[in-house]
């Protein structure tokens, strides 16, 4: 959700609270204050878009980037104190920058460090980008994402894997990594309350009968608690954990064409087909507002980026495969590894899915059409997610989920 109020004055934190005012004192005593560059005096605008944490923007000059600054609060920021939240994610997500920044430098914001006191990162002022949720919604084309996203989780997914990370290290690196709450909330808002019926869940009307039938085939449940279990147990990688469009920046051709991934508070060592499943939903996603607004050639364009995100991460693995720790793992294992990804990848992307049109957190890119557009791209993507969940075996690459989103849309059509 976005434009959650601020918590209850009576909510005292364990540990002192940034804000507007003092952000930039902050700044100075950890030496961090010369990298606002521009002239004049340096001044904090909060910019805090989100149900967890506060974060402020420090410039000097209105219209030139400066610094971010980030605090994990200790509470859902919509509920206050009635509703506690470890913030020791900021912990995850200072160790996911710490490995991606070496990584992949041009696909994340710059890195300055973190505070572990005060659950605080400092890392670059990306305002002259856009939220790719937002600039979808806004109609702009998705250009080379895809290709950047897939280059990302590539990277990262080889990097903190068995493949490209010695057993012990990789060990050490699982265990470091293990982020209980934060699991737990994907566990229960994505892997289990869409699926049944929850207090957290809402649809609209229109949508009721597929709902119902998707909750009681026995098909999915089997699938969805068979993703779950993975989530539980798989530690693959260390992952993004909350790849969707919403923590994804985008330039446009005045900035390079940029993207930028954050936000990888979720991290943790898990199934390597969990982010990219997350962006393909939401690509997905995407693509069907765009069939609602008659934008054929857009939505082709959206429906691509699971296709050029999954090249670029299956070039990326096999880029890296010669320089592998344990030679013992062949070429044959790698692709039958990068198969099982990839359904791994289709079941993830129905489960967002489905959250985003019938649970808790449901996507702008719906939300903003018009009533009869919203319930038939609601019913699209129920559609969509149901046939990807229940004959998952029948999609084993990315031309059978094209030919799939194009039957589902004829199909609900009639």
């Amino acid at each position: 959700m976005t434009g959650v109020p601020a918590p209850p004055a009576q909510a005292v934190a364990p540990y002192p609270l940034l804000d507007e005012r003092n952000v930039v004192a902050y700044l100075e005593r950890r030496g961090l204050l010369d990298l606002v560059g521009g002239c004049g005096e340096p001044r904090a605008r909060e910019v805090s878009d989100g149900n967890l944490n506060s974060v402020f923007l420090v410039r000097r000059e209105p219209d030139r980037p400066g610094l971010a600054v980030k605090q994990a609060l200790p509470w859902v920021r919509v509920a206050g104190a009635s509703w506690p939240l470890t913030p020791h994610r900021a912990d995850a997500e200072a160790r996911a920058y710490e490995y991606l920044s070496p990584l992949v430098p041009d696909l994340v914001p710059a890195y300055h460090g973190y505070d572990p006191p005060m659950f605080t990162l400092v890392m670059e002022d990306l305002g002259e980008l856009e939220v790719l949720r937002a600039a979808t919604v806004a109609g702009r084309r998705p250009g080379d994402v895809g290709a950047r996203i897939g280059e990302f989780v590539g990277a990262l997914a080889f990097a903190t894997s068995d493949f490209g990370m010695g057993s012990q290290e990789r060990k050490a690196l699982v265990a470091a990594s293990v982020n209980p709450e934060l699991c737990l909330l994907t566990e229960d808002v994505l892997l289990t309350e869409p699926f049944i019926e929850h207090e957290h869940n809402h649809h609209v009307p229109a949508v009721d009968p597929l709902v119902r039938a998707l909750r009681s085939d026995e098909r999915v449940q089997t699938a969805v608690s068979a993703l779950k279990h993975a989530f539980m147990t798989r530690g693959e990688a260390l992952l993004h954990g909350d790849l969707h469009s919403g923590s994804v920046m985008v330039g446009g051709a005045g900035d390079g064409g940029r993207v930028a991934v954050i936000d990888p508070e979720f991290s943790f060592a898990g199934p390597v087909g969990f982010d990219l499943g997350l962006f393909w939903a939401n690509a997905l996603i995407a693509a069907l507002r765009a069939e609602e607004l008659h934008d054929p050639g857009l939505a082709a364009e959206h429906a691509a980026q699971v296709a050029t995100s999954w090249t670029a991460f299956a070039d990326a693995v096999r880029a890296a495969w010669p320089h592998r720790v344990d030679a013992s793992f062949g070429e044959g294992y790698r692709e039958l590894w990068l198969r099982s990804v990839w359904s791994d990848g289709l079941g993830y992307a129905a489960v967002e899915a489905v959250r985003r049109a019938a649970g808790y957190s449901h996507a702008a890119d719906i939300e903003t059409l018009p009533p009869p557009s919203r319930d038939r791209a609601t019913a699209r993507v129920l559609a969509l997610s149901r046939t990807l969940l229940a004959e998952r075996a029948a999609v084993p690459d990315p031309a059978a989920l094209s030919d799939l989103l194009h039957s589902t849309l004829d199909d609900t059509a009639r």
